[in-house]
């Protein structure tokens, strides 16, 4: 997978008028335990379930978990990244929680345009992270795109 945490050289990414309906972007990340203690530390979610081996074991998971918040970020990486890019603001994101991520996981997170609405410069994305072929997260955001006025 990609390295994507490096410098970002682009100071915008599509303008409202390049985008059309079916444009999708996809960024992949491996989680790692490292990466499910940073987060823990970063947002002050301490629960067991994401950092506590043996608490976890005794529950339906079986494994300490990634938090669900952890894996909706990387659409957040879709979006600020690729599609619509830099410059575009998140305005809301709806969250379905479908099947755990674990540590070790490959996150596919995939963002596809499904409507643009001009007099706003808003585009609405289907989200969807996916570990194999199966769906772990899914959604839908509404970003504000950047103009050329």
């Amino acid at each position: 997978m990609e390295n994507i945490c490096a410098s970002n050289d682009t100071l915008h990414g599509y303008y409202f008028d390049e985008l059309d309906l079916g444009m999708s972007e996809s960024f992949g990340k491996t989680i790692t335990d490292a990466d499910i203690t940073l987060f823990a530390g970063v947002s002050c979610d301490t629960n067991p379930l994401h950092l506590n081996h043996e608490f976890a074991k005794k529950t339906i998971f079986k494994s300490t978990i990634a938090h669900g918040i952890l894996t909706a970020s990387l659409i957040s990486t879709v979006i600020g990244t690729k599609l619509p890019g830099p410059g575009s603001i998140y305005v809301s994101q709806s969250l379905n929680f479908r099947a755990p991520v674990f540590s070790g996981d490959t996150i596919l997170a995939h963002c596809t345009i499904t409507s643009l609405v001009p007099d706003r410069y808003h585009a609405t994305l289907e989200t969807e992270c996916l570990v194999d072929n199966t769906v772990v997260l899914d959604g839908q955001a509404i970003v504000k795109v950047p103009n050329r006025s």
